[in-house]
């Protein structure tokens, strides 16, 4: 996998923290765990891993699943949320989130300039409380939003949302083994743990 290039680096305090916890990734959601999978467990958001919820029922499963594990994660703690937008060019878009810019990276590099991909990641800072990503959760569990990581501030564990389950890092093995333990229920079947 080729790494995409900083283009601009709004915050390099908190780049400087990333890299010195996860050199071999960006802060990129679905890149994030795969130099790492000694630390890395992925969470199913159904049974039987089902990817997408049918009704309020399921979206209440996948709800409980997001924040127990969030809960055990950050509960108390200030976390970092952060969100991408993805443009052509290197400009910031029109329509942002309400955050602070922290990156600019050149994903999709092609010699021509409309087929160029920039993401801009964007950061919040907030106390972590259950319940208060709700609609940020379930708009990643409809595919509507993606790319999201919730970081405690010292960028030890990472939580990657995604449509259909989650990839959590932690700060080694021993935690990673209690963590799969506890919710072995929703674990994949595949012996890889996809």
């Amino acid at each position: 996998m080729r790494l995409p290039r900083l283009v601009h680096d709004a915050q390099p305090e908190l780049t400087a923290r990333w890299r010195s916890r996860w050199p071999a990734a960006p802060p990129i959601g679905h890149q994030v765990s795969d130099p790492y999978a000694e630390v890395w467990v992925r969470f199913h958001s159904l049974p039987e891993s089902k990817r997408y919820p049918d009704d309020e029922g399921e979206y209440a499963i996948i709800l409980e699943r997001y924040n127990t594990v969030l809960d055990e994660l950050f509960a108390g703690q200030d976390v970092h949320l952060v969100t991408s937008a993805w443009t052509t060019g290197p400009d910031l878009p029109r329509r942002r989130p309400r955050a602070d810019h922290w990156q600019t990276l050149l994903v999709t590099d092609d010699p021509d300039p409309r087929f160029r991909t920039h993401q801009h990641l964007f950061v919040t800072r907030r106390t972590w409380q259950r319940g208060c990503l709700d609609r940020l959760l379930r708009a990643v569990a409809d595919d509507a939003v993606a790319d999201v990581l919730i970081t405690d501030t010292r960028m030890r564990r990472v939580h990657h949302p995604y449509d259909g389950g989650a990839d959590v890092l932690l700060t080694g093995p021993e935690e990673r083994d209690r963590l799969r333990e506890r919710h072995a229920d929703w674990l994949s079947r595949h012996p890889d743990g996809f």
